[in-house]
């Protein structure tokens, strides 16, 4: 099981603060399963997000291990 946590823009377009889900193989078809679910605003903010795996920036190619955190943060700007 991995937790996706969704912040400021992401959590809004997404309209939850945080997801489990059984499994996804690697950090792409984390993307595209999350875009599909909670589709086409959530898709455009997803576009411009990052995503840590475990406090880890990856790849989409990279294996998302079993137990990870999964955080999708939108820029941030400020000052």
């Amino acid at each position: 099981m991995i937790r996706v946590r969704y912040f400021a823009g992401a959590a809004d377009a997404a309209g939850r603060d945080e997801l489990q889900l059984d499994a996804a193989s690697t950090v792409g078809a984390l993307k595209q399963h999350l875009a599909e679910s909670h589709g086409a605003e959530f898709a455009g903010v997803l576009g411009r997000c990052s995503l840590m795996v475990n406090g880890s920036r990856l790849g989409d190619d990279a294996q998302i291990p079993d137990a990870a955190t999964v955080d999708v943060l939108p820029p941030f700007a400020g000052g």
